[in-house]
């Protein structure tokens, strides 16, 4: 992308002064200058290429792996990268990383927290309180980060929205018990997890499925169409059909469609019928928020139900036809290629190359011991491709992709170890674009996510490209100019009681150089270039190191300079 396609502004940040108390600006255009993006080797993988990539990862075999590496890795693998985990990687491979990051126990759970907040009590049935914090908690500090990472992922892709949860209050609950799902799902079956989310509260809430009921011979009423409609189009095998690289069958030039408005009509028959657990309990407490639904067999749809080509026989109950349903779907050949195409989209890079969907496809439909849909073998294949791990291919033209701001903010935290001492972590809402992060957890405003897989920023050179760029969805010059503000703040003074500590830091804040080559290494996986480093470093050093506080002030500006860099917000 070139420097056409990204708002131009002049807007100051202000930043605190250490010394009077007052401020220095530092110009917001020189600090962003111009973001580019795109894929990961999009439109490359011709056999020379493939023969480089092949030579250039058993040479890298062979050689120690450098901090910019393993942090690279980190940026696509974790929810940001630190000294620890950089030296974790080092030690035990890529692949024995993740095989460690599998074995770790899960972390206390969102749920858990909003009991412990006293969340439960009656006075909070109708309200929001807590969520925010339960969701920040875990991306920012849960030792888990791989898992955190993917259950962030999976929930952009398996969307719902707390503020689209109707139905028994307790929304905040709701939200909480569906990101624990995906967490408890995210290295599990995608099988698993299609059941586990059809019969979520959330879902059947957001979707509108709970409560359905099947067909009214006297008043012409039909099922609800919505989830049968989003299972097909967003969660399982998309619009059209696929070949195994994830590019579209074509018949005489034109994509052909997977399903149509009879297929929607006859799946939504198979979901009628489900409803709250209300077994033991009411909606006075908020338990009945987490059980699975349940079946009520009265309004369930008994009849036939055809879609995709499949029958399924009348007479079957609510579960079986469900199982069937599911069944059906995750057969089809489509949904290797287009769950993972998105999967690499949220971990490594925009535009993966059909080489490189086929091959995380293949490992969907095979993990090596003939199982399907084994999300751990898929997550592998993704993070460990020659089109992730490469040099060769981080630098090939379209490569690489932005960071959401949700990931920017926890590059911070993670690497600088920020907690929230009273346990509040009181981070509340970001999503106002304007001073905010134009971004939060489960605040998608629909079902299509904060941004679509295939979002292409009109009248772009990313456009003339033939690329995509999801993030790109959620940037304008509101959203630009309002994070780098946001930023200054939350780098300087936190939020809430959520700060950061620069303990390590403050060693190198004498030497701008060294500042700089640390945050380069930590937050930009190494990945800032010479001449952005030339930029900054006249910036830093202009400031006085004569005090804890001067060097303090220094780091702040660091910090929040390579924050706004190109490199930083752009991955390759």
């Amino acid at each position: 992308m070139s420097e056409t396609d990204v708002p131009q502004h002049s807007e100051q940040i202000n930043q605190p002064d250490a010394r009077s108390g007052g401020t220095h600006t530092l110009p917001a255009v020189a600090a962003l200058g111009a973001l580019s993006l795109a894929g990961c080797g999009a439109g490359s993988d011709t056999e020379p290429r493939e023969t480089v990539l092949a030579a250039e990862v058993t040479s890298v075999a062979k050689t120690a792996m450098t901090d910019a590496a393993a942090a690279r890795f980190l940026a696509q693998a974790s929810m940001g990268a630190t000294r620890e985990q950089i030296k974790r990687v080092q030690t035990l491979g890529y692949a024995g990383w993740l095989d460690e990051q599998y074995a770790l126990p899960a972390s206390p759970s969102r749920w858990d927290a909003l009991v412990a907040g006293g969340f439960n009590a009656a006075a909070n049935k109708n309200s929001e309180d807590g969520f925010d914090a339960c969701a920040w908690r875990k991306l920012l500090a849960a030792p888990d980060t791989l898992r955190q990472r993917v259950t962030l992922a999976l929930s952009e892709i398996l969307v719902i929205g707390i503020d689209g949860l109707v139905g028994g209050g307790w929304r905040q609950f709701t939200a909480a018990a569906y990101l624990d799902l995906l967490e408890a799902n995210a290295f599990g079956n995608y099988r698993g997890l299609m059941q586990a989310v059809s019969l979520s509260t959330a879902m059947g809430e957001y979707l509108t499925f709970r409560g359905n009921v099947k067909f009214n011979p006297k008043t012409g009423a039909l099922p609800d169409e919505n989830y049968a409609r989003e299972l097909m189009q967003l969660f399982t095998i998309g619009l059209v059909q696929l070949n195994p690289d994830g590019t579209p069958k074509l018949v005489h030039g034109k994509p052909q469609e997977t399903y149509g408005l009879d297929d929607i009509t006859g799946l939504a028959r198979v979901f009628t019928g489900w409803d709250y657990d209300l077994s033991g309990t009411s909606t006075a407490t908020p338990d009945f928020k987490r059980r699975p639904m349940v079946q009520v067999a009265a309004r369930h749809e008994t009849g036939a139900k055809t879609f995709l080509g499949t029958t399924i026989a009348a007479g079957g109950t609510g579960a079986s036809d469900m199982k069937a349903a599911l069944d059906t779907l995750f057969a089809h050949p489509n949904v290797g290629p287009f769950i993972g195409r998105q999967l690499i989209q949220r971990l490594v890079c925009s535009n993966p190359s059909p080489a490189y969907v086929a091959r995380v496809a293949a490992a969907f439909d095979n993990d090596g011991n003939r199982v399907r849909g084994n999300l751990r073998a898929v997550l592998k294949a993704i993070l460990l491709d020659d089109e992730a791990r490469s040099a060769t291919a981080a630098a090939a033209p379209g490569a690489g992709k932005q960071r959401e701001p949700i990931l920017r903010l926890a590059a911070w935290a993670r690497a600088f170890k920020a907690n929230s001492p009273s346990s509040a972590w009181a981070i509340g809402n970001t999503s106002d674009p304007a001073t905010r992060l134009g971004q939060s957890p489960l605040r998608s405003p629909s079902v299509f996510n904060f941004f679509r897989p295939g979002y292409v920023p009109p009248g772009s050179a990313i456009a003339g490209a033939g690329l995509v760029a999801p993030e790109f969805q959620l940037t304008n010059e509101s959203s630009t100019v309002g994070y780098l503000n946001f930023m200054q703040t939350v780098v300087s003074k936190g939020i809430g009681d959520v700060k950061a500590d620069y303990t390590a830091l403050l060693p190198l804040a004498n030497d701008a150089g060294a500042l700089l080559a640390e945050l380069n290494t930590v937050l930009a996986a190494g990945q800032l270039s010479g001449p952005t480093l030339n930029l900054l470093r006249p910036a830093i050093n202009s400031l006085p190191a004569n005090s804890d506080a001067a060097r303090l002030n220094r780091i702040y500006a660091a910090v929040l300079l390579v924050l706004a860099a190109p490199e930083f917000i752009i991955l390759h």
